[in-house]
């Protein structure tokens, strides 16, 4: 049975905090890009710009698509190390805002950070798009396992957890429900397919550090 560890209110608090904390790292929304990494970070990646743009009104906050100087999405699928076995997602849109990332501030928005390979891949397409004067990442949620060195610089929740373990993010937009919860995948599921590993159980694809 998955247990609740972030309620819709807690993973508000969380993401006001990740957005005072990127204002606070970049002193201000100056030269500000937030990409986030399909699904959920896409979602995740508006409500921080949202929040930025409420904290500090000249910035301008909007969503993918639309000429936000601010959040866009990243889609990594084809630059990731597994291809070969046909672990990956569809492909999503990449959407850069008109500004571009050369010179800005880029924060990278996922809702789980696991192995660190999803964040690897948006590096390297991020590389292919433009040269970012410094890049962050931003993560709901850090659940530790990391197979690269790679590092959270805003953290909404340290999740410690073992591999058996899946966490589920649902976001209102794609799950009409908002909580994190953790689950033993071993106990509820000794039928699973186990090669795929533990990942982000929700009701429409991602490519979430969870996956991989």
């Amino acid at each position: 049975m998955a247990r609740v560890v972030l309620s819709q209110a807690d993973m508000q608090r969380a993401l006001t905090r990740i957005a005072h904390e990127i204002l606070e790292s970049n002193k201000g929304a100056a030269d500000l890009v937030i990409l986030g990494i399909p699904t959920r970070g896409v979602y995740l990646a508006q409500r921080i710009a949202a929040i930025i743009q409420r904290i500090e009104p000249e910035a301008t906050a909007t969503v993918p698509g639309s000429g936000s100087a601010m959040v866009g999405a990243l889609d990594a699928t084809m630059y990731r190390d597994d291809l070969s076995r046909g672990r990956t997602r569809t492909p999503s849109p990449t959407q850069i805002p008109s500004g571009g990332v050369d010179g800005k501030t880029v924060v990278l928005v996922d809702d789980v950070l696991y192995s660190g390979r999803t964040i690897r891949a948006a590096l390297d397409a991020l590389n292919d798009i433009g040269r970012p004067r410094v890049v962050r990442l931003a993560v709901l949620i850090d659940r530790g396992h990391r197979e690269l060195p790679i590092r959270a610089d805003f953290v909404g929740k340290n999740l410690p957890t073992s591999t058996d373990e899946r966490i589920n993010v649902r976001l209102a937009e794609l799950d009409g429900v908002e909580e994190v919860s953790i689950e033993n995948r071993a106990a509820e599921h000794p039928e699973a397919d186990t090669a795929r590993g533990p990942g982000t159980s929700t009701s429409a694809p991602s490519t979430s550090e969870a996956t991989s």
